[in-house]
């Protein structure tokens, strides 16, 4: 293409030869007045013409409002309920600088603020017009005029002898080059609620859908599978968990059946069938912070232990760990993953109620314990994830155990889980456990928010020992004896691992 320039006064007026060759399907034509203004003349106060450059330059706009113009769907999407790929085409016009090939590595170090960023979308292609040229995208709402570069970058470009005069390209976007949150907003009615949020188990996308969103839920489906690399399978959870089990019924919206799945968490693998037991992605943070929290040797009671997230780790730093669950499923990738991860030799795994379990192998262990007359005794720790009813099953430890404590016995250190919708969450949260042991955890607990599960709904972990009196059937003669007890010192979660209490703390 060449390039007839005449200099008026002030402004210089570009005339425009075109190329046309027919295996090409797209032009590549210079940024004039004439065809730039008739873009800008819709928004009349966000632009202003710069005679000297004979272009219009258009200070920076917020990028929603920019990618709403330019880099969404066609409007035609909208509605559309079962995925048709081929209706996403869309041409649009982008900023192109073209330079000689041999410069492409180095220009493009420097250019990476404005280069085009887009799914799919190479920056650099070869130029129609030129076999030794080169064009670099750049960033339609970054790069409007010569201006719009930085001193810097107008350094490399003088440096490398490359015109900063920027052509037009005709850019056809399709399907792959739309991110799925555009494709979803695009597609779902104006005004709803878009989410392309996903919990990712392995090659399963977990989505909880809304009610609006149901009518398009195979799209939904097919659209997480598209644009999230390795994810071959989308479900979604059509019911609540279920509190004995703690399963739910899903849906596969796309994709494979196979729930069969493995994930990698805190170097750590685990296997099982995501349709028949718990697991939770998100509750990665909270195992790695438990498990932080406990020193070789210590003993580790969990009592809802699901495919072992807490007990394996706990194995691996070479604590004893007694691991139940009461879903035979869960029981039985629990032992899998024992093996898998090399701690089976070190984990007693059992497939018993809570309840069931903290009054018979819990019970036995601790009394058995209690005869050992070694002088540095492990803490003992009981997890108790089971945040819809975990605090119910506290009662097991009133009188749990036979007899009284000998001074310097180290108490065991519960970990409870449970929800909250209170506006006090943490508050509420040591309320209900006080409710059911009949004592104040006030002074004596910390309470760690684990994560938000819903608007108004949190997850949190009250960490306590339980106090002497209330786990001896006989309570210590300094308790029946004294008028008032000695005050409880507070604690905090890092002082649970570090420096064990023992009953003479509390009494």
């Amino acid at each position: 293409m060449r390039i007839l320039g005449k200099t008026f006064g002030f402004s210089r007026r570009l005339l425009q030869v075109e190329w046309c060759h027919p295996s090409e399907s797209v032009s590549l034509i210079v940024l004039t007045r004439r065809t730039l203004v008739p873009r800008l003349r819709k928004a009349p106060s966000i632009f202003s013409l710069c005679q000297r450059q004979g272009f219009s330059t258009m200070p920076e706009i917020e990028a929603s409002m920019r990618d709403a113009e330019l880099f969404s769907p066609p409007s035609d999407v909208r509605g559309m309920t079962e995925l048709d790929r081929e209706a996403f085409k869309k041409t649009v016009s982008i900023p192109v600088l073209k330079v000689r090939k041999e410069v492409v590595n180095r220009l493009m170090r420097a250019l990476k603020r404005v280069a085009l960023h887009r799914p799919g979308i190479k920056r650099v292609i070869e130029d129609p017009g030129d076999e030794d040229g080169r064009l670099i995208m750049l960033d339609p709402y970054k790069m409007l005029t010569v201006e719009s570069f930085e001193k810097t970058e107008l350094a490399v470009l003088k440096e490398l002898d490359v015109s900063p005069q920027l052509s037009e390209y005709n850019l056809e976007l399709t399907y792959e080059n739309f991110k799925s949150e555009e494709i979803l907003k695009a597609v779902l009615p104006e005004g709803q609620d878009v989410t392309s949020a996903f919990s990712r188990v392995g090659h399963i996308a977990h989505l909880n859908l809304r009610d609006h969103q149901l009518p398009f839920k195979h799209l939904i489906g097919q659209v997480m599978i598209d644009k999230n690399l390795g994810i071959t399978s989308a479900v979604n959870k059509t019911s609540c968990i279920d509190s004995t089990y703690r399963n739910f019924q899903m849906e596969v919206l796309s994709g494979e059946e196979n729930m069969l799945t493995k994930v990698r968490e805190n170097s750590y693998t685990y296997e099982f069938d995501f349709s028949k037991v718990y697991w939770n992605p998100r509750l990665s943070t909270e195992h790695g912070r438990i498990t932080d929290l406990l020193n070789p040797g210590d003993v580790l009671f969990d009592v809802f232990a699901g495919v072992g997230p807490f007990a394996i780790p706990a194995a691996r730093k070479n604590c004893t760990v007694f691991a139940n669950d009461l879903n035979p499923e869960s029981h039985k990738w629990l032992l899998h993953n024992c093996k898998l991860n090399k701690v089976d030799q070190k984990v007693k795994v059992f497939n018993m109620d809570g309840k069931d379990f903290l009054q018979g192998p819990v019970k036995e262990e601790l009394m058995l314990r209690l005869q050992l007359s070694t002088e540095a005794k492990p803490s003992v720790h009981i997890v108790m994830n089971l945040p819809a009813k975990a605090v119910e099953f506290l009662s097991v430890f009133r009188s749990l155990l036979d007899g009284q404590p000998r001074s310097g016995e180290p108490l065991p250190t519960v970990h409870c889980y449970s929800f909250s919708k209170d506006a006090d969450p943490a508050k509420d949260v040591r309320q209900q456990a006080e409710a059911v042991l009949g004592i104040s955890l006030e002074e004596s607990s910390s309470i760690h928010l684990v994560r938000n599960v819903a608007p108004n709904k949190k997850m949190l972990c009250i960490t306590f020992r339980v106090p002497a009196a209330i786990l001896y059937k006989d309570p210590p003669l300094s308790l029946e004896n004294s008028e008032e007890p000695s005050p409880k010192r507070p604690r905090t979660s890092a002082s649970f691992s570090e420096e064990p209490q023992t009953v003479s703390d509390l009494v």
